[in-house]
C-alpha cells in the first residue's frame, strides 16, 4: 500500500492526476494551488514535491532550470489503497458496514442509491 500522504500532498496529487500532459511542471503546480485557493509559498512547494517524491509517489527531473514531476501512484490506486485502508481501520473490512451506514444513516442521495444499486445488480450478473 502506497504511504500516507498529507491533505497538502494530496492537493499537489491531485492537480498531478488532473493535469493533461504525463509531466507537471513546477510552475503549473504553483499557479493550480493558488487557482484552488490555497496559495503555497515556493519553499514549502519543494518541501512537499522532495516529500512526495521520497514517498515513492513523484519522480523528479530536472531539466535545466525547470524541474518536471511525473506521477509514480495513479489516482485510482491511491483511492483503492485509501479505501482498503479505511475499511480495514473504521469497518474491520467490512465494505457492507459501509454500505449499510451509507443508507441507514441517509448519507447518500436518491441518484447516488440508484447507482449504487445499478452497480451491484451489474456485478452479479457479471458474476
Amino acid at each position: 500500500m502506497p504511504q500516507q500522504i498529507s491533505d497538502a500532498e494530496l492537493e499537489i496529487m491531485k492537480i498531478v492526476w488532473g493535469s493533461q500532459s504525463e509531466v507537471t511542471l513546477f510552475p503549473y503546480i504553483m499557479d493550480a494551488l493558488a487557482a484552488r485557493g490555497k496559495p503555497c509559498q515556493k519553499n514549502t512547494l519543494i518541501v512537499l514535491l522532495s516529500r512526495l517524491v521520497h514517498k515513492g509517489f513523484l519522480s523528479a527531473r530536472k531539466i535545466g532550470r525547470r524541474n518536471e514531476y511525473t506521477a509514480l501512484v495513479s489516482e485510482s490506486e491511491y483511492q483503492t489503497a485509501q479505501t482498503k485502508h479505511f475499511l480495514a481501520k473504521i469497518y474491520e473490512g467490512s465494505a457492507k458496514g459501509l454500505v449499510s451506514n451509507l443508507i441507514l444513516d441517509d448519507l447518500l442521495s436518491d441518484e447516488e442509491y440508484e447507482e449504487l444499486k445499478s452497480l451491484l445488480k451489474k456485478g452479479s450478473e457479471e458474476s
